[in-house]
C-alpha cells in the first residue's frame, strides 16, 4: 500500500512537471533547452550533448501593463519546425540553410493577462522572443524592463567588452561601443556597474563554448546589453536613462501584438560553431526591397592618417587617384568636406572620380541633439525634412553612399533615427556605413544598403592611443570570436605605412607586421572596407604587398574556423568564388607554431605571406599534404595568409 502511494505521487508529480514544464531539441538532438516554471518564475536550462551550459536561468517582461516575471502559470504549448534558404552577399556566408524545432510556450499572470515566449533551436543556434498579444482593448503598452538572464555553471570564463559610461569621452558621444575587454576572466570578475555590450563569450569549463547575442531591433524596440555578473548570471538590461542627453524613455514603445528582439545563444565544444554561426540573419527578414543593387568593394580615405588636413579638394585628388591605381571602387571623404571643399566642387571631385571608375562616400555628423559632436556637415541626419534634401542632392550628385557618425546610444529614439536614415537612403540610392555606433543587431539581411558599421575600437584609435597599439594583435585576436561573429565590422585598418602619420618617419609607430595587416584584411569582414593605405605606399611597400591588397575582395561566400582561442590567436579561411584566403594572427609574446588542417589546398603548393624572426614579411610558397596539412609559424604581432 505504502509503494503504491508514493508510485501515486510521483506519478501526480510527473503531470505536475508535464503540464509546467516543455523541451525543445536541436534537429541534431545535441541541443536540448527546456522550460518551466518554478514556484511562478519562467526559467529556462540549457544542455549540449548531456552537458550544462545554461542552469536555470529568468524569463520574462515587466510591463506598464503588468508584470511577466512572477506568478506565471503555463496555459499552454505548440511545437513546429522552420526551414528556410536564403542569400546574403553582405555576410560571412553568401548561401545559407536554416533549419530549427520550435516551441512557443503561452504563460499568463495573475491579472489573467498572457504572453507568450517563442523558443527556435538549430543545430549550435538558440533564438527566443517575447510576443506580446493585444489584452481586451488595450492596444500598446511600454515594456520597462526585461528579466531574462544567463546563468552559466559555476568554473565558466567571461570574455566581455564594456558598455561606456554614456554622456562621456570626445564631446560627450558615449556609448559608441569602443572599449576595451575583460578577457578570460572567472565570471564573478566581471561586476562592471555599466555592464558589457553584445556579444558576450563565455568559456563554459572544459566543456565548450558559448556566446550570446541579440538580433532584430529595429525601430520598435531599444537595443540592450548585458548586466555585471549578480545574483548567479548576467541580465539582459536596457540602455541607461542619462544616454542620448537623457532624452527619451530607457524602454520600448510597442503597439499589440508586438515582439521583442531576439535573444540568441551559439554553443558549442569548439570554437567552429560560433565564428561560422548565421544566427543573427537566420530569423530576422528584410524590411523593405532594395532600391537598386548596391555594389559592395575598397575604398581608400586619407583621414585615417593625413586626417583633418587632408580635407582638400588636392589631397582628395591624390586618394581619388590612388583608388584608381588600387582598382578600388570607392573613395571616402571625411569630416570637414563641406567646409574645406564645399559642395560645388565636390561635385567637380565626384565627376573627377567618375571618370576613374571611382565612387564617393561622404562623412556626415547624425547629430542635432543628442551629444557635443561639432564636426561637419550638421544637422543634415537628424530630422527628416533635412535629411531628404540633402539626399536628394546626394544622388543627383552622383554620391554612392554615406558614413553616419557620432550617435546617441541605444535608446528606442536613437533606434528610429538609425532605421529613417537607412530608408531614406535606400529611397535615394545610397548605401550607409555607420560610424561612433551600436552593435548591428542582424541590419545586414534587414536593411539592403546597410553595409557596416563600427562598433569597436578600430584604426582610429590605432592612430591616437599608443596602448591600443600595443593591444592591436589582441583585440585582432577577439573580433573573429566575439564582434565580427555576429555582425560586419567596418574597422579601416590594413596600415602599410610603419608610422600612423603623413609623413611616415617618425612618431607613432606601428607594432604589428606587414603580415598582420594583410592578415585583417581577410580576418576582419565587412562588405565595403575603407583601408587605410596612402599614396606613398605604392612607392614605399613591397610590390607584392601592393599586389595583395589590389586582389583583395571583401564580399564572401564561405567562413570556416580553422584554430585559435581568443585573445591568444586566431586562424580562419574565407572564400571567395573558388579563391579560398587563410587568415592568422599571433597575439602571444613569442611566436606560434601550428599545425593546420586545411582540406581546401590538400595536395597543392600555395601562396603563403609570413615574417621571419626579423619581422620583415615575405611572399613564398609552401606544400600542403594530401591530407591537407601544413605546419606555419606566425611570430608575435605577426600574421600569415596563405591563398590559391
Amino acid at each position: 500500500m505504502r509503494a503504491l502511494f508514493f508510485l501515486g505521487c510521483m506519478l501526480l508529480a510527473t503531470a505536475i512537471y508535464s503540464q509546467q514544464a516543455k523541451m525543445v531539441f536541436s534537429p541534431d538532438g545535441n541541443l536540448k533547452v527546456n522550460i518551466e516554471v518554478k514556484n511562478g518564475n519562467l526559467v529556462y536550462s540549457v544542455s549540449y550533448k548531456e552537458s550544462t551550459v545554461l542552469v536555470d536561468s529568468p524569463l520574462g517582461l515587466i510591463t506598464n501593463e503588468g508584470d511577466f516575471s512572477k506568478g506565471m502559470v503555463l496555459v499552454k504549448s505548440t511545437t513546429g519546425n522552420v526551414y528556410k534558404s536564403y542569400t546574403e552577399e553582405k555576410i560571412k556566408q553568401s548561401d545559407v540553410e536554416y533549419n530549427a524545432n520550435t516551441l512557443a510556450c503561452s504563460f499568463k499572470n495573475e491579472q489573467e493577462k498572457e504572453i507568450a515566449v517563442l523558443f527556435q533551436v538549430s543545430n549550435n543556434n538558440i533564438a527566443f522572443r517575447y510576443e506580446l498579444p493585444a489584452w481586451d482593448k488595450t492596444m500598446v503598452c511600454v515594456v520597462e524592463k526585461e528579466t531574462t538572464g544567463f546563468h552559466f555553471p559555476t568554473g565558466t570564463n567571461a570574455f566581455l567588452s564594456f558598455m561606456m559610461n554614456p554622456m562621456e569621452g570626445f564631446a560627450r558621444t558615449a556609448p559608441s561601443y569602443e572599449s576595451g575587454y575583460q578577457a578570460n576572466v572567472p565570471m564573478d570578475q566581471t561586476t562592471s556597474g555599466e555592464g558589457y555590450v553584445f556579444p558576450g563569450l563565455f568559456r563554459i569549463g572544459d566543456t565548450g563554448w558559448a556566446l550570446v547575442s541579440e538580433t532584430g531591433v529595429n525601430s520598435q524596440y531599444c537595443a540592450a546589453h548585458l548586466s555585471g555578473f549578480k545574483n548567479g548570471g548576467y541580465t539582459v538590461e536596457f540602455p541607461n536613462p542619462k544616454q542620448n542627453n537623457g532624452f527619451g524613455n530607457s524602454g520600448a514603445q510597442i503597439g499589440l501584438p508586438g515582439v521583442t528582439p531576439w535573444r540568441t545563444i551559439t554553443i558549442g565544444e569548439t570554437l567552429q560553431p560560433i565564428v561560422e554561426t548565421t544566427i543573427p540573419y537566420d530569423v530576422v527578414e528584410p524590411l523593405y526591397e532594395a532600391s537598386q543593387k548596391f555594389e559592395y568593394g575598397r575604398s581608400t580615405w586619407s583621414w585615417i592618417v593625413w586626417q583633418d588636413a587632408s580635407m582638400n579638394y588636392e589631397d582628395q585628388v591624390k586618394y581619388v587617384d590612388l583608388a584608381a591605381d588600387m582598382g578600388y571602387e570607392y573613395i571616402l571623404i571625411d569630416a570637414w568636406w563641406d567646409k574645406n571643399i564645399g559642395y560645388e566642387k565636390m561635385k567637380e571631385l565626384i565627376n573627377y572620380a567618375a571618370s576613374k571608375d571611382v565612387g564617393v562616400f561622404l562623412w556626415y555628423n547624425s547629430n542635432g541633439a543628442a551629444n557635443d559632436a561639432f564636426m561637419t556637415p550638421l544637422n543634415k541626419m537628424n530630422s527628416s525634412i533635412a535629411r531628404k534634401k540633402e539626399m536628394k542632392w546626394l544622388k543627383e550628385a552622383g554620391v554612392k553612399g554615406l558614413k553616419v557618425d557620432f550617435f546617441g546610444g541605444d535608446k528606442q529614439e536613437t533606434m528610429r533615427l538609425y532605421e529613417d536614415i537607412l530608408s531614406d537612403a535606400n529611397d535615394y540610392g545610397l548605401m550607409i556605413v555607420f560610424h561612433g555606433t551600436t552593435l548591428p543587431r542582424g541590419w545586414e539581411r534587414m536593411y539592403p544598403n546597410f553595409v557596416g558599421s563600427e562598433a569597436v575600437l578600430a584604426s582610429e584609435m590605432l592612430v591616437f592611443v599608443q596602448d591600443i597599439r600595443e593591444k592591436e594583435a589582441f583585440y585582432a585576436s577577439l573580433h573573429p570570436f566575439m564582434r565580427n561573429s555576429v555582425a560586419s565590422m567596418e574597422f579601416g585598418g590594413v596600415f602599410l605605412n610603419k608610422h600612423l602619420n603623413r609623413d611616415n618617419k617618425e612618431g607613432q609607430t606601428r607594432v604589428t607586421t606587414d603580415a598582420f595587416q594583410l592578415a585583417i584584411a581577410v580576418l576582419f569582414q565587412n562588405p565595403v572596407q575603407m583601408f587605410a593605405l596612402t599614396p606613398n605606399n605604392l612607392i614605399d611597400a613591397p610590390e607584392f604587398e601592393i599586389d595583395f591588397m589590389k586582389d583583395i575582395p571583401t564580399t564572401w561566400d564561405e567562413t570556416r574556423y580553422i584554430e585559435g582561442y581568443p585573445g591568444k590567436y586566431s586562424v580562419i579561411a574565407r572564400r571567395h568564388g573558388q579563391k579560398w584566403y587563410v587568415a592568422g594572427v599571433n597575439a602571444e609574446k613569442s611566436a606560434k607554431t601550428l599545425k593546420l588542417k586545411l582540406p581546401m589546398f590538400a595536395g597543392q603548393s600555395v601562396a603563403m605571406y609570413n615574417d621571419n624572426r626579423k619581422l620583415e614579411t615575405s611572399l613564398g610558397n609552401v606544400k600542403v599534404s594530401k591530407k591537407g596539412d601544413v605546419t606555419i609559424t606566425i611570430q608575435p604581432n605577426g600574421g600569415v595568409v596563405l591563398t590559391k
